[in-house]
């Protein structure tokens, strides 16, 4: 084992490590000022049950972190092992709804077809996290379906191998 020193100077071996802890992709989605705004991410996990509460986290260098900190709601959505030029598309830009055939929410947030999950929340709470903030969101109503999930590990995105 290689010991890590955590220094701004170590920051890509810092990166290493926390790249060694694989995680499902989402996309979250929400209406910003100029219209439907997504953003991938892999910062997602439950917090609570009872109440039901989840968290995913936004990158403050993103061009869209205002429109997901100024969000009443959005929705996060949980993507399946085919679904990379999904997740592809909005980590590059998040105005791109073109051709997805987008259904809204209740409450009018863009909804993305095909997705293993999907998480309909209106915000509860927004914590700064260094260079992300936290968005705690409270669950309004989910939806799922069969299917494998895409994942992310050390960089780079695959699909689960089932073991017996």
């Amino acid at each position: 084992m290689q010991d890590i020193s955590i220094t701004p100077e170590t920051e890509r071996a810092f990166r290493d490590v926390l790249g060694q802890f694989a995680t499902g992709v989402v996309v979250v989605t929400a209406t910003g000022p100029r219209g439907p705004v997504g953003i991938t991410a892999n910062s997602f996990t439950s917090v609570s049950v009872d109440p039901p509460l989840v968290l995913w986290c936004a990158a403050k260098r993103s061009e869209r972190f205002e429109s997901f900190l100024r969000a009443d709601h959005y929705a996060i959505h949980v993507l399946a092992a085919d679904q990379l030029p999904l997740c592809r598309r909005f980590a590059r830009s998040g105005q791109d709804f073109a051709e997805l055939g987008t259904e809204l929410t209740p409450e009018g947030q863009p909804l993305l077809p095909g997705c293993l999950a999907r998480i309909d929340c209106l915000a509860q709470a927004r914590h700064d996290g260094g260079d992300h903030a936290i968005l705690v969101g409270r669950v309004l109503r989910a939806t799922l379906r069969e299917g494998d999930p895409l994942l992310f590990w050390r960089g780079r995105y695959g699909d689960f191998i089932h073991h017996s």
